[in-house]
């Protein structure tokens, strides 16, 4: 690749415009001086304390920290992880619920001079313990919550602190460890394309850039008011250090617990200034605006995850007030956020996708060819991001990060990283998102690389090969669907092969469809042709349980409200919902059919308690005396269908831990 390949692009006028209205009302702006890229993380954090003790820098629910507080938090738990480990840079598992606790713990590890691994606490045990394993952490902070838990995802050897039984005598003053700015901060697990989860180093100046890159572009201040929801726990990382870096107050608000219909109201009430939010949840969020909402503190919505089309430019241009900017981009765990894009409400939008934006200062993006060359303006090639402040790599992963991560034959101590994203640059430089050049897809928000499932169903003792694809049905939404051949017949049934996979995956990397085939089709050399694997044709799947008909007017109702949702011709009273491919969001779906067809109150979680079309046949018809009035219906109604995949995935989990 040569120097030819160099692009530089002036942001357009329009652009610019918008930027330049991207203020606080109070006019107060500190730009992110470059020269802190030199330090670390404590040593941007302590500055920010000095200036603003006093300051709120977390609140959650009713609880309030000041810097001061959160500060001091922190430092007693570091002395606390360094008695125990001393000064030696290594991994520390965090194992501790989403809130002030969990932020002081991160600060924590990063003044002990450690790096901090997350651990999930929704996800299988078995999840947990391989990324344990493969982290190689060597101390996990905990709390008394989770610390049974905590017991049996770890092995032998590995210490743990109860971070709520700190010792309050223990001193409270700064550490100051000297911290060069390129060690290793902490790691983020994705999913990985050799099948098992990868993870994504990052150290103190790559998360320092990050958050200069946001501060300055965005005009971060003291007054700002930062929501941090839901999201991956690289998003959840950026937006903390975005707003404890700048002395901004950082608000989590648990969508799990609160309920997306309150979600508006809190970020009004709460006075929020930015928000970043993923694209489905931002729908579901405007599906339950009532118009009695104050959003003229609100100022920046940043979209993540899916793509962002125009439908939802719209929606920002109904609910939200002119003071408040639309924003969209591209980031990876590797490179942080590296694309931009502004709109406010008389912004025009061209075709149906949002573009991703220009490239950020300092930062530039290639679109590539198959064959490493310039892809040329208006034409589809990868996106291949070129910086000095790149991820260092994958742990413990070299061939992986000789693979995505290339040395700059231009120099200036810059690299690139290979995203795996297809763009296409309309030539005044604006990126337009194309889709994804490997198998990683998304499902239902999530990034999903396919190989890690086949690698869990190829584990089964008796599947003898397996492909998992991606498929989209006509309202866009992608679901998964497994191909596997097996060693001898009859082949394990969808309900032993879900059972299998929910004790080593996430609810939303579980396959919506299992087809069991005789042999996989193959192109002329020898690899597995895609294209050629037979869609599923809306037959029942093998389940545990034998076909009986439906025998009465409910089952019968109710069996055609499963068939139209889940695509599948014939459903047996005794069949589970989730056994036939129904996953979280679906069940809300089918809720929220029930409630239309029989006009009647229903749990929202009817389907989990009763997931088989007997059980919630049952559950209808002794509900059916308790009819609801039109104003009590259009409530719950709105209360199903406002349901998060967070909301759904904690609901799974519940059900899955009584199972």
């Amino acid at each position: 690749m040569a120097d030819s390949l160099k692009h530089s692009f002036k942001i357009p006028a329009e652009q610019q415009a918008i930027k330049d209205k991207c203020f606080h009302p109070s006019g107060e702006f500190d730009e992110f001086p470059k020269d802190d890229l030199e330090k670390s993380i404590p040593d941007r954090f302590e500055k920010i304390v000095r200036q603003y003790p006093d300051r709120i820098a977390v609140k959650a629910g009713v609880q309030t920290v000041t810097y001061a507080e959160l500060n001091a938090m922190a430092n007693r738990l570091a002395r606390s992880i360094v008695n125990v480990r001393g000064y030696s840079a290594e991994p520390v598992a965090l194992f501790l619920d989403k809130g002030i606790l969990l932020i002081a713990a991160m600060l924590a590890v990063l003044k002990s001079g450690k790096f901090f691994v997350f651990l999930d606490l929704s996800f299988p045990t078995d999840r947990i313990t391989a990324t344990l394993d493969n982290s190689q952490a060597v101390l996990i902070l905990t709390d008394q919550e989770n610390l049974e838990l905590t017991r049996i995802a770890a092995i032998s050897g590995r210490r743990m602190i109860d971070c709520k039984s700190i010792d309050l005598a223990i001193s409270a003053e700064n550490l100051k460890l000297p911290i060069p700015p390129t060690a290793l901060g902490y790691i983020i697990y994705t999913s990985g394309s050799t099948g098992t989860p990868k993870g994504v180093l990052k150290n103190h100046q790559n998360q320092l850039h990050a958050v200069m890159l946001r501060t300055n572009a965005n005009h971060i201040c003291v007054h700002d008011r930062i929501a941090l929801l839901p999201s991956g726990t690289a998003n959840a990382v950026a937006n903390t250090f975005l707003a404890l870096l700048n002395g901004a107050e950082l608000l989590p608000f648990d969508v799990n617990k609160e309920g997306v219909l309150s979600l508006a109201s809190w970020l009004s009430e709460q006075r929020v200034t930015i928000c970043q939010i993923a694209t489905p949840l931002f729908r579901r969020l405007c599906e339950n605006v009532t118009g009695k909402e104050d959003f003229s503190d609100l100022r920046i919505l940043r979209m993540r995850s899916e793509s962002v089309q125009r439908s939802d430019f719209f929606l920002y241009q109904k609910h939200f007030p002119p003071s408040c900017l639309f924003l969209n981009g591209l980031s990876t765990s590797e490179t942080s956020v590296f694309t931009e894009y502004l709109m406010d409400q008389k912004s025009v939008i061209d075709g149906n996708k949002i573009p991703l934006g220009y490239a950020m200062e300092g930062t530039e993006v290639l679109l590539l060819d198959d064959d490493g060359i310039d892809a040329g303006f208006n034409q589809v090639g990868e996106m291949v991001v070129r910086s000095k402040y790149l991820s260092p790599g994958y742990w413990n992963n070299a061939e992986l990060t000789a693979t995505k991560f290339k040395s700059d034959p231009c120099g200036a101590m810059q690299r690139l990283y290979y995203t795996g994203d297809l763009a296409s640059m309309l030539p005044d430089g604006c990126l337009v998102y194309e889709g994804r050049k490997d198998f990683r897809v998304k499902i239902r928000g999530y990034g999903v690389e396919l190989a890690e499932i086949e690698n869990a169903l190829n584990k089964h003792p008796r599947i003898k090969e397996a492909v998992v694809l991606a498929s989209r049905t006509e309202s866009e939404e992608a679901s998964l669907i497994a191909y596997f051949t097996c060693h001898e017949q009859p082949p394990p049934s969808v309900s032993e092969l879900r059972s299998y996979l929910k004790a080593k995956l996430p609810d939303y990397m579980i396959p919506s469809a299992f087809v069991g085939l005789d042999t996989l089709p193959l192109t002329l050399n020898g690899k597995i042709n895609r294209p050629l694997l037979p869609k599923p044709d809306g037959s029942r799947p093998v389940l545990d349980t034998p076909f009986v008909a439906p025998k009465n007017a409910i089952e019968e109702r109710l069996a055609n409200i499963w068939a139209e949702l889940l695509k599948i011709e014939k459903i047996g009273i005794h069949d589970n919902f989730f056994d036939l491919g129904g996953h979280s969001l679906a069940a809300f779906r089918v809720i929220s059919r029930v409630i239309q067809t029989f006009q009647l109150e229903l749990p929202v979680k009817a389907l989990f308690d009763a997931p088989t079309l007997a059980e919630m046949a049952a559950i209808i018809e002794q509900n059916q005396a308790k009819w609801a009035n039109e104003t009590e219906l259009t409530q719950l109604l709105r209360e199903v269908e406002a349901m998060s995949e967070e909301e759904a995935q904690q609901l799974v989990a519940k059900e899955s831990v009584k199972g």
